[in-house]
C-alpha cells in the first residue's frame, strides 16, 4: 500500500501531537516524538495493510515510539527533574495539595487498561470521544461509556480512601 506520507503529515500532525502531549506531558518530547513517527511511518508504510484508520496506525506508531523513550528516560532520569515546592503558598496549602494530587495520581495510576489511558486522552489531552475511539478502533460510544466507567473507579477509590 502506497502511502502519501506528506498528506498523512498534514492530515493528522496535530491529531498525533495531542496524543503524544498527552502521553508526555512535555511539549519537546511530544514534538520529537511526532516527528520520528511520521519518519518511521514513512519507513515502514509497506507495514500497513489497511486494516485500520491511518489515525490509528500513527498513534500506534507514536504510543511504541513513547514507550520507548520512556524507558530510556526511566534508565537515565537525572536528579534536577525534581519539582521544587512552588513559593508564595503556606506550607500546609503546598502539602495539602501535593497529598490530594499524589492520591489521584495513584489511583489513576492504578487503574487498568483501557480505562487509565481513555481518561488521560479526555483529561489531559482534551481529545474528543469520538477521537478517543478512533485511536483504540472503537466507536465514539464506547470512548464515552469507558470514560464515565473510568471517573466512577477514580470516585469509588478515592471514596475509600
Amino acid at each position: 500500500m502506497d502511502i502519501d506520507i506528506e498528506k498523512l503529515y498534514e492530515l493528522y500532525f496535530m491529531k498525533v501531537y495531542s496524543y503524544v502531549m498527552t502521553l508526555s506531558k512535555n511539549q519537546s518530547t511530544a514534538e520529537e516524538i511526532t516527528q520520528n513517527t511520521f519518519f518511521k511511518a514513512m519507513q515502514s508504510q509497506h507495514t500497513h495493510k489497511g486494516q485500520s484508520s491511518e489515525l490509528t496506525w500513527l498513534c500506534a506508531i507514536a504510543k511504541n515510539m513513547y514507550i520507548d523513550e520512556y524507558r530510556k528516560r526511566k534508565k537515565y532520569s537525572p536528579l534536577d527533574e525534581i519539582n521544587d515546592v512552588s513559593e508564595g503558598r503556606g506550607i500546609e496549602e503546598n502539602f495539602e495539595n501535593a497529598d490530594s494530587s499524589y492520591m489521584i495520581h495513584c489511583i489513576l495510576h492504578s487503574l487498568e487498561e483501557p480505562y487509565k489511558e481513555v481518561f488521560h486522552l479526555r483529561v489531559f489531552g482534551e481529545l474528543s470521544f469520538k477521537t478517543i475511539g478512533k485511536i483504540f478502533g472503537k466507536t465514539e460510544n464506547w470512548a464515552r461509556v469507558t470514560y464515565h466507567r473510568a471517573r466512577l473507579k477514580i470516585r469509588e477509590r478515592i471514596d475509600e480512601q
